[in-house]
């Protein structure tokens, strides 16, 4: 016999958890079918986010950084620690409970919105009256029927042909993140967000790390004069980060892995290191979802096909997330997830790719949100721009940390900030301010008006804001 609902949500990762609540709240009746199991076989709401991304990445960072304080800035503020160690096993044993946290309170929410959860491998079964069957692979296989389907099944990561992830030696997220033991020399191949997030970590607690990064430029999506600005700090910090450069055969033994390598110069390259993270990009996740049962479309990349609304083109079939197109972001899902939710009750969710906000965690830390200097220029938008740097910052002074700046974008006629790039401390906070000064369509003007705290981060921006008009008051 199936159970009936009016909609159910296939994954339970960023996107699928908070659509499934959202839709609950609106008075709808809700499954969610997530897979993702603990250590002990149990589910493990959160998708790669929470178990082996987003989440577990932060509580790293932060632990390393605790250990990059202790081991080289405590002196200046006057604190001596003798005989200072890190135990790499009890740091990632925090990790997991910081993961279980977050797992058990999605499970929480669950209950809290009467979202009757189903844990197994949800996957299409055919259209019947109504809406669709889902078969349900777990300890106990179930059959639901859904008046209206989310799909949300998250993506994975991109394999390097030649070198299959054996999460022992050549390394996912998944297995960068479960590492107990500090590499001595650690490869990654990718500069993105993974890659450098993963490459600060394990440089701080003393690995000796090397970035093949396959682009002429560091960090190509991000504004470059902030791009330049983090490359010369991470340079600074001991990461070795080699660009253009071609990735040849990788061959895996006992106890490490070779790479060879061309440098932008066309020379010939060997790269020995203990493990290697390989951090490409990620696909999306519909292997099993069975989509071809129904007639549900993908495209060459195996997206699943939506429109500006996250319709697919079956009736009452939607999907968010990193399984559809647009930036593979936790927010970018939920918000998708909450608009489907809405728009599914009738009523107009609203999700406005331009503001949504960008971070990478390392030290410093990188946010942005809106078009960089390099694409205005592209589409020949006439813009204002204006920068203010840490280091006149009292705050930032006080912290001991003056890396950075903050730039500011506007149009040169209407004043309306078009985009705001941030490399330096708290970035990642810092950001929300300019993401909502942008969705409410605000100038520089205005930021540059509005009292902010003194002394504090955030006076960079309001003094960004003012050097757009040429009047910054600290600098």
């Amino acid at each position: 016999m199936s159970k009936q609902f009016d909609v159910i949500v296939i994954g339970g990762g960023p996107g699928g958890y908070i659509a499934a609540i959202r839709a609950a709240q609106l008075g709808k009746n809700v499954a969610c079918v997530d897979e993702w199991k603990n250590a002990k076989g149990g589910p493990a709401p959160g998708g790669t986010c929470t178990n082996v991304g987003c989440i577990p990445s932060k509580a790293l960072l932060q632990s390393s950084e605790h250990f990059e304080q202790a081991s080289h800035h405590f002196a200046d503020h006057g604190i001596t620690v003798k005989g200072l160690s890190m135990d790499a096993a009890k740091m990632v044993a925090r990790k997991d409970a910081v993961v279980k946290q977050n797992n058990d309170g999605i499970l929480y929410l669950f209950k809290k919105n009467k979202v009757s959860f189903f844990h197994g491998r949800a996957s299409f079964v055919k259209a019947v009256d109504g809406g669709y069957e889902i078969k349900v692979a777990g300890a106990a296989e179930e059959t639901l029927v859904g008046q209206q389907i989310i799909v949300a099944t998250g993506s994975n990561a991109r394999a390097l042909p030649g070198a299959a992830f054996d999460e022992t030696m050549v390394l996912s997220n998944e297995g960068a993140l479960a590492l107990t033991d500090v590499p001595k020399k650690l490869g990654l191949i990718g500069s993105g967000v993974i890659g450098l997030e993963m490459g600060s970590v394990w440089r701080r607690l003393g690995s000796e790390v090397t970035i093949l990064e396959g682009l002429p430029d560091f960090l190509g999506a991000v504004d470059q004069q902030i791009a330049k600005e983090a490359h010369k700090a991470f340079v600074k910090q001991g990461l070795r980060i080699e660009l253009g450069v071609k990735v040849g055969d990788i061959k895996v033994g006992k106890k490490g892995v070779s790479v060879a390598w061309t440098n932008a110069k066309g020379e010939a390259q060997t790269l020995d290191v203990d493990k290697l993270i390989v951090s490409i990009g990620r696909v999306p996740n519909t292997t099993g979802l069975n989509a071809e049962a129904v007639g549900l479309k993908l495209d060459e990349r195996g997206a699943i096909v939506v429109d500006g609304d996250c319709k697919t083109n079956l009736p009452g079939v939607w999907a968010v997330g990193d399984v559809v197109r647009g930036p593979m972001l936790a927010h970018k899902a939920e918000e998708e997830g909450v608009a489907v939710a809405e728009r599914i009750a009738g009523q107009h969710g609203h999700v406005n790719f331009n503001t949504v906000p960008w971070v990478i965690y390392t030290s410093p830390e990188i946010a942005w949100v809106g078009r960089t200097e390099q694409q205005l220029k592209s589409d020949g938008v006439a813009y204002k721009a204006g920068t203010f740097p840490f280091l006149a910052n009292g705050r930032a002074r006080a912290l001991g940390d003056t890396t950075g700046m903050v730039k500011m974008l506007a149009d040169a006629t209407t004043d309306e900030i078009l985009g705001v790039h941030i490399v330096g401390p708290m970035a990642s906070e810092l950001i929300a301010e300019c993401v909502l000064a942008m969705e409410f369509r605000a100038s520089s003007e205005d930021i540059a008006r509005v009292c902010h705290a003194h002394p504090s981060l955030s006076e960079s921006t309001k003094e960004a804001a003012l050097a757009v008009d040429k009047r910054t008051l600290n600098f």
